[in-house]
């Protein structure tokens, strides 16, 4: 009897080449596109809260193997996005693979961070909000087809026909 060792497949990361030119692109138009993103997915979705502790607040996501960051802020009734910080009140870093797992509720914050695969620097209190928010939302699987430039045009315009 031969003890078989299975090996998982190693997580998806970005090419080189696709990483190198995405570090390339102007920050504020990719965080006006991101934010145009998480407003559909979750401000809706927010306790008021955590609406109100954000208010204000500047927070970064930077997808560690892509080269980019995304700046933004909560203004009102939804994310916003914001010039490229200097240092934000809250950055947030993973793996775009690491920040699908979340999404798709595949792995959990705590899993990431304590593995290193999640880094939360700067404000240790909101980093913790972001965490527990992350842990409480009832969120659908991750569909990548509701982030389609079309969906998203035609929610901007406001009108209900995205094909």
């Amino acid at each position: 009897m031969h003890n078989k060792i299975e090996t998982l497949p190693a997580p998806f990361r970005l090419p080189t080449p696709v990483a190198a030119l995405l570090a390339r692109l102007p920050p504020y138009p990719a965080s006006w596109a991101f934010v145009q993103g998480l407003n559909r997915l979750l401000a809706h979705q927010l306790p008021d809260d955590v609406r109100a502790h954000l208010q204000g607040r500047s927070l970064r996501l930077r997808l560690l193997d892509a080269g980019v960051a995304f700046d933004f802020c909560w203004q009102g009734a939804r994310f916003a996005a914001a010039r490229h910080l200097h240092t934000p009140d809250l950055a947030i870093g993973a793996s775009v693979h690491d920040l699908m797992l979340l999404a798709r509720r595949e792995e959990d914050p705590d899993t990431l961070f304590f593995s290193r695969r999640l880094l939360l620097e700067g404000d240790t209190e909101l980093g913790l909000l972001f965490k527990n928010t992350l842990d409480a939302l009832e969120l659908p699987p991750f569909d990548l087809q509701s982030l389609h430039p079309r969906r998203m045009l035609a929610q901007l315009c406001g009108t209900s026909r995205a094909g």
